[in-house]
């Protein structure tokens, strides 16, 4: 009988379990840039902090990186909500795409600048009604802002048509109630 050589099989291995511990490889689709790399926070930073990036974790055991994503743990936001801004600020038309997901009751969001889109259980709190909400799993986020006015899907449901971006900025991603993920987020500029 013919076995591999034992580093073979280590290879081999290695080899498959590798990517449910690497980056997804996830690329932003033509025209849009990552706002968040998956690896570290570069582009990002608390609200009137210093950019944090090149750090793993922002400081305050809110957030972390797992899995290529963004991770508002559920034990440290009890203690009051926390936003990671983006060191850009966005202030013309752009179409924003993310995934987030969000256990049972939790309350998470997007913010523009003072404006806020609800992200977390839907099935709990705001957009109660959005049926292509799947929860405990990954759930796409598409923003159009055209001037000044947000049209918002949830998995390609409509979520908004007339959210008014009052003063545009940059954004911010919340943890408030509960455990969060958000992921995959990009943007595209808009003529």
């Amino acid at each position: 009988m013919n076995y591999p050589s034992l580093p073979r099989l280590a290879l081999l291995v290695c080899t498959l379990t590798a990517p449910l511990h690497a980056a997804d490889g996830f690329a932003p689709e033509p025209g849009f840039t990552a706002l968040f790399n998956g690896h570290d926070l570069t582009g990002w930073h608390h609200q009137d902090g210093p950019a944090l990036g090149g750090k793993t974790d922002p400081g305050d055991g809110r957030y972390s990186i797992h899995d290529s994503a963004l991770v508002g743990n559920d034990a440290k936001a009890a203690h009051g909500r926390v936003l990671l801004w983006t060191t850009k600020a966005f202030t013309g038309n752009f179409i924003l795409r993310l995934e987030f997901r969000a256990g049972e009751k939790t309350d998470g969001g997007l913010f523009f600048n003072k404006t806020q889109l609800q992200c977390g259980d839907y099935s709990n709190y705001a957009y109660k009604s959005c049926k292509a909400y799947r929860p405990l799993d990954w759930n796409a986020i598409e923003v159009t802002v055209q001037d000044g006015v947000a049209r918002a899907t949830c998995n390609g449901e409509l979520l908004t048509t007339t959210l008014k971006i009052t003063d545009p900025g940059p954004l911010a991603l919340e943890a408030d109630k509960g455990a969060i993920s958000y992921r995959r987020i990009r943007i595209k500029m808009l003529p």
